[in-house]
């Protein structure tokens, strides 16, 4: 079992929010067959995509507002 500590995912995403939403998008995009960008052997892919917000493979980006 792995396990990837809070307060590195933190320093770069910034808030929790943000991390639990940034890790189930990318858990989905892991289902859907996207590669995975970190080496972990892992079976579970909300795993795999907290280790890759950890390891600042996948990050978090506002979107910009819609100019009228």
């Amino acid at each position: 079992m792995s396990y990837v500590p809070m307060e590195e995912i933190l320093k770069n995403v910034g808030s929790v929010y943000k991390a639990v939403n940034l890790a189930s998008k990318r858990a989905i995009e892991l289902v859907e067959g996207a590669p995975k960008l970190v080496n972990i052997n892992s079976p579970k892919v909300s795993t795999i995509a907290l280790e890759e917000i950890k390891q600042g493979k996948v990050t978090y980006r506002k979107p910009k507002k819609e100019e009228k």
